[in-house]
């Protein structure tokens, strides 16, 4: 569970563990993964801390290296991880990639590319990855991913179209991945978690923060707990129908979709976005991430 000592990703944890189950919390910042665990005690399920940085492309693989080390089967997983850029200028992680794909998507691409051997040896393990409602953009205005020019290189750098791109990466390649997992036993799922009211997006600078401040009473009105938001990836993670509509978009209910029949959201429910249905554009974009992340095409 990337993501895991706070908001959705921390309540998906806590929900595994509390019905028995064993998490292995992948967190950048250790010391603060233990003191959120510290409130799993008297729980019946149990936990594990492994450091990892998404942003850095050698801490997913030392992850890895850890994480096969100790277990020998890996029943789900969940890449939580997540953030937009709030400060609103071009940040790099130390392998040249935009900060928010770089950690929404590549971090979640490699860690997922080199763990398949162990998922495809677990029955019936899956595979979840949170995208947005952001994705779907508007009927005017519809995000995609710009394969040539993922890292931002040429073109102006925006904040939140950024993030939009991240999260149609995210839904592309959890579709892609379906289709090559097909009778491997492996399934995939791509998911809104809805509007949790989580720390996520903060850092921004004083206006940012003021704003928020301000928003903070009618975000309530419109937002979901982590509790009701990590419902959906719960399902894709432990019912049995998720596994039939493998490589699927599953979806929280949503005010912020601009499209409003998918206000209801579904389990499953197909994207409004075209650009993250296209599987042309799905394939080019795995095939371009493997040469970006240094794998060989053998999987």
């Amino acid at each position: 569970m990337t993501g895991a000592n706070s908001g959705v990703g921390l309540e998906t944890t806590r929900q595994i563990i509390k019905q028995g189950g064993h998490v292995v919390m992948g967190c950048r910042r250790v010391d603060v993964a233990q003191t959120v665990a510290n409130g799993f005690a008297g729980l019946a399920g149990s936990h594990d801390i492994i450091r990892l940085d998404l942003a850095d492309l050698a801490s997913v693989r030392e992850f890895v290296a850890a994480f096969l080390r100790n277990y020998d089967r890996l029943d789900g997983l969940a890449g939580n991880a997540g953030m937009v850029n709030m400060q609103g200028d071009l940040v790099l992680t130390k392998d040249g990639f935009e900060q928010t794909i770089g950690i929404s998507y590549f971090g979640h691409f490699l860690l997922t590319e080199l763990l398949l051997e162990i998922l495809k040896a677990t029955p019936g393990s899956r595979i979840v990855l949170l995208s947005s409602v952001v994705h779907a953009g508007s009927r005017r205005s519809r995000p995609r991913v710009h394969l040539d020019d993922l890292t931002y290189r040429s073109r102006s750098f925006s904040n939140f179209a950024a993030y939009a791109e991240a999260k149609v990466a995210n839904i592309l390649y959890m579709a892609e991945l379906a289709r090559r997992l097909e009778d491997t036993g492996v399934s995939t799922a791509s998911v809104h978690p809805g509007w949790a009211r989580s720390n996520f997006g903060s850092g921004g600078g004083l206006g940012m923060r003021i704003a928020m401040s301000l928003m903070r009473p009618l975000i309530r009105f419109v937002s979901n707990s982590n509790e009701e938001s990590a419902q959906t990836s719960l399902h894709c993670l432990l019912s049995d129908d998720a596994p039939k509509h493998s490589g699927a978009y599953f979806s929280q209910q949503s005010v912020l979709y601009r499209d409003r029949e998918c206000r209801k959201g579904g389990w499953p429910m197909q994207s409004p976005n075209p650009h993250a249905r296209d599987m042309d554009i799905a394939k080019q974009l795995v095939n371009l991430s493997y040469d970006l992340v240094g794998l060989n095409r053998t999987r």
